[in-house]
This record gives C-alpha cells, sequence and structure tokens, in this order.
C-alpha cells in the first residue's frame, strides 16, 4: 500500500485528520481486488475508480464511502476469502508497502508489513541436534494381555485398553531434509497419551548403543556429525573416537549389518534400547527392556538398492509411511517386554543396566504386551513433527527409570534441549499436551474456579477478620459501606453478617 502524497495543511477536510492518505493500486486485477481490499468496500467501485491500467488515485473518503453489503464476519476454519493479519483483521493490500510517496521511505506504521517480515524471521525453529529428519504418524495402542502383576499403569490395567499415541520415525545424525537411505541409526519414539499424564518411550531400531555414561554423549555425536570445516561426513573420526570405547562394537554390528539401512520406517523394529522399571501395585520392582516388533516383517536396503531409491526420492521412507495410512493400509507392531527382577541381578554374567548390552533372549524371553496401530496420518507437519517433543523423563505411575547411567543423563538432556528448542513452554503445545485425569482442562477456553463454601466456625472467623479489618478507626464510614456492599453483592447473608458486627446496615 502507497502512500503517495501528502495534502497541504490548508486543503485539508475534516474527515482527513492529520493528513490525506491517498493510496494508489498500479495494475491490479479484478481478483486481486476482491481477495485483498478491505471488506467494506465494493470491488465494482474500486475497479471503476482505479480503471484497466494504471487509473486515478483513491483517497480514504472515496474507499470508505463504498458499500460492500453484508458486514465481515470472522471464519474460525480460516476459510475468509480475505488475506488478514495474525489477528484476524483483513489486509487491504499485500502487494505493497505503505510509504510516503511512490518511491518511500516506508512507514512504520505499516503494521501488516512488520508482522509479515517478522513472522517470516521466526517462522523455522532450531532444528533437533540429534534426530532432526523425522516423520509421524497417529494411531492407539491396544493392551492385548494381562500385566497387572509386572506394573499398575492406568493403560495397561486390562486387555482391550486402547490409548491414543503419536509416533515419530527419524534418523539421527544428519539434518533436516537429509536422505533417508544413509546408513544410521533410525530413532523409533512414541509417546502415549495415557489418563495418568505422557509417557514417551524413546528407542532405536538398535538394541544398543555405542557408549553406556552419558558424558560421552556430546562427544559420540560430534564424532558421527559433518566434519566442521567441510560439512562432509568422515567416519575416520567416528573410528578415531570410539576406538577408545571398544564397548561401541557391539552397536557397530548393527550397523554396519544389513539392517543399518531399513527399507521404511514400517519395517523397522524398535527397542527401547535403555533399562527402565515396572512397578506393580505391591510396590514390586522389575527391570525391563522394551521390543516393538512389525507384524509386516523387517526389510532393508543393500547399497546398491540404497542408491537407487534414494536417487528417485529422498524422503522414500516418509511418503511410504503417509502413503500406506492414506491407502488403509495401517502399519502394526507388536509390543513385548523382557522382565528382570533386580534380586536375581548378580546370576547373570552382564550389567543389565548397561545400554551397550543385550538380554539373552534364552534367559529372559520375550513376553507380549501389546500392540500399537498408526491409523492417521498428522495433519500439520510442523507442529505435529517439528513441534512435537519426546522426553525420556516423561513417566507415568507403574513405570520408573532404573541407574542406567546413559538413561539418566538422558533425563535431563532431552528436556533441555526442548526447552532451547520449543521455549520453556512447549509441553503446554497441544501436541506435547494430553488433558490427564489430574490436569483436564488446561486447554479448555475458559478454566473454571471452583465454589469455595465457607460454613460453621470457619464462616464466622472469616466475618470477624472482616469486621476487625474495617473497625480500624482510620476506616471512613463511607469505606466500610462500600466494602460491605461488595460482600453483599458476592452472597447477600455474607455482607449483612458483616454488618452486624460493625453496627451498620448493608448499602447494596
Amino acid at each position: 500500500m502507497q502512500l503517495s502524497s501528502f495534502a497541504p495543511a490548508s486543503r485539508r477536510r475534516p474527515w482527513q485528520r492529520f493528513s490525506a492518505h491517498t493510496y494508489y493500486y498500479p495494475e491490479i486485477s479484478y481478483d486481486g481486488v476482491a481477495q485483498l481490499c478491505p471488506p467494506r468496500q465494493d470491488v465494482a467501485t474500486i475497479l471503476q475508480l482505479v480503471g484497466p491500467n494504471r487509473g486515478p488515485t483513491i483517497t480514504l473518503k472515496q474507499i470508505a464511502g463504498a458499500d460492500c453489503g453484508p458486514p465481515f464476519r470472522p471464519s474460525s476454519s480460516f476459510d475468509t476469502n480475505f488475506t488478514t493479519t495474525n489477528a484476524g483483521a483483513p489486509v487491504w493490500n499485500d502487494d505493497q508497502a505503505l510509504t510516503v510517496g511512490s518511491r518511500g521511505p516506508i512507514l512504520l506504521e505499516d503494521y501488516h508489513l512488520i508482522e509479515k517480515v517478522a513472522h517470516f524471521a521466526r517462522e523455522r525453529i532450531p532444528e533437533r541436534v540429534v534426530h532432526a529428519r523425522g516423520a509421524s504418524a497417529k494411531g492407539f495402542f491396544e493392551c492385548t494381555h494381562d500385566v497387572t502383576h509386572l506394573t499398575c499403569a492406568d493403560f495397561l490395567r486390562a486387555p482391550g485398553v486402547q490409548t491414543p499415541v503419536i509416533v515419530r520415525f527419524s534418523t539421527v545424525i544428519h539434518e533436516r531434509g537429509s536422505p533417508e537411505t544413509i546408513r544410521d541409526p533410525r530413532g523409533f519414539a512414541v509417546k502415549f497419551y495415557t489418563r495418568e499424564g505422557n509417557w514417551d518411550l524413546l528407542g532405536n531400531n538398535f538394541p544398543v548403543f555405542f557408549i553406556r555414561d552419558g558424558i560421552k554423549f556430546p562427544d559420540v555425536i560430534h564424532a558421527f556429525k559433518p566434519n566442521p570445516k567441510s560439512h562432509v561426513q568422515e567416519y575416520w573420526r567416528v573410528f578415531d573416537f570410539l576406538s577408545h570405547h571398544p564397548e561401541s562394537l557391539h552397536t557397530f554390528f548393527f550397523l554396519f549389518d544389513d539392517v543399518g539401512v531399513p527399507s521404511d520406517y514400517r519395517h523397522m523394529e524398535g527397542f527401547g534400547v535403555n533399562t527402565y522399571t515396572f512397578i506393580n501395585k505391591e510396590g514390586k520392582v522389575n527391570y525391563v527392556k522394551f521390543h516393538w516388533k512389525p507384524t509386516c516383517g523387517v526389510k532393508c536396503l543393500l547399497e546398491d538398492e540404497a542408491i537407487v531409491v534414494g536417487g528417485k526420492n529422498h524422503s522414500h521412507a516418509t511418503q511410504d509411511l503417509y502413503d500406506s495410512i492414506a491407502a488403509g493400509n495401517y502399519p502394526e507392531w507388536k509390543l513385548f517386554v523382557q522382565v528382570m527382577d533386580p534380586d536375581t541381578e548378580d546370576r547373570y554374567d552382564f550389567d543389565p543396566l548397561d545400554d551397550t548390552k543385550t538380554w539373552p533372549e534364552d534367559l529372559l524371553p520375550l513376553q507380549p504386551v501389546g500392540r500399537l496401530v498408526l491409523n492417521r496420518n498428522i495433519d500439520n507437519f510442523f507442529s505435529e513433527n517439528e513441534q512435537l517433543a519426546f522426553g525420556p523423563g516423561l513417566v507415568v505411575p507403574g513405570i520408573y527409570y532404573s541407574d542406567d547411567k546413559m538413561l539418566q543423563c538422558r533425563v535431563f538432556a532431552y528436556g533441555d534441549t526442548q526447552r532451547y528448542r520449543l521455549g520453556p513452554n512447549y509441553l503446554t503445545l497441544p501436541v506435547d499436551y494430553f488433558p490427564s485425569r489430574h490436569a483436564p482442562l488446561r486447554h479448555a477456553e475458559r478454566f473454571p474456579i471452583p465454589n469455595r463454601i465457607v460454613t460453621g466456625r470457619r464462616e464466622k472467623r472469616f466475618v470477624r477478620r472482616w469486621a476487625e479489618g474495617l473497625a480500624h478507626p482510620k476506616v471512613s464510614y463511607e469505606i466500610r459501606s462500600i466494602w460491605i456492599s461488595f460482600l453483599s453483592k458476592c452472597d447477600t447473608s455474607l455482607g449483612q453478617k458483616v454488618a452486624n458486627r460493625l453496627n451498620m446496615r448493608p448499602n447494596i
């Protein structure tokens, strides 16, 4: 929108106030006017004023006199025909800034320009330091087996109980937009929206990790990240660092195996990696490991296949997940657990709290728990994938952490990175919050304040305190009357009782 001239003070009309703001619309089309003009304008009138090409100057008085029929109604569905500000006000012109004269400078009062540019500068948030490339989907988890002897978790209280979930699959090292055919661990994170709060089960497609102590986590990630000088990933740096940590060999056996490049997310296993604890209603604690098994089997890409698939579509796994759900071919996984009594851990020749080790299934067999079904695609990638925040610190009654050193570090690190990435109120974002039985109305339009009923001796003490406060000699009769009227409007009997204590008549 261009302010093309200022009228001299002697020529100002009463309606012009401080200046005659005249607006010029160069070469504007009918559709453009219909979309961008304010709702009080008649499009035909404006077109007649503008002309087919570079028409005459239009003044605010002429625009204000135009009639456009029924008044504009805001739309909660965002289906309005007008471009609007973030506050919902129609935008007069989204093509030109408001300027002094046809060449500028731009006016600071052009709120739409400032808002538009400021939003553009902030519409991207920092990407995740790891697991930046990912895809999400929604569905449900159904408990299929009785595990109440192991845990008192509410969502596992009985077979048949279903819990809504959102799942995010990801690669680990590279940036958003990087190919999904790179040899790299894959993330498998599930957020359970339970009645007792959110539970986040974060894992990978490998059952083990490179290190067992969280203090080395920044170092191992830096080794895998691209060279800070060339921004090229160099495996010699990985081998150099991890040569000092032989416990990493176990994870390398998975990374350099065929499973190092899954064919897609639907044909991929998931593992909790770290050791958690189950707590039952008697308070009995057991160590537990989590396993996700895809019902459609495990499939991988060999090097030649990965080159072909990635060359055709670098987002093949994301598209496969989205298209499969859209077509009704819902991916499904079975959840199993391995359980160990902490009192018996000395019987084994490995540390059950070491995330570089697996638990032998012949000694600690898999026990079925439930199934995970993804049957809905997300509606908005930014709000339900980029703003989706996971953290192993989010547990529910019946599930807790173990003394696993890597897990203990992750409990802090994940929440801290989300506070940096999304802000301190990230847990109030809709995708990261779900109403539990303990906090059911955080996102209600109006948060109700329950009525407090005071009776008996408590009421007498309440009245006495009011009377003593208002009886102070520096409180005038007029002020006492005002406060008694306030109390009477809240509760007539309350005002009467305070007035009686002060030998006054309530004045409502």
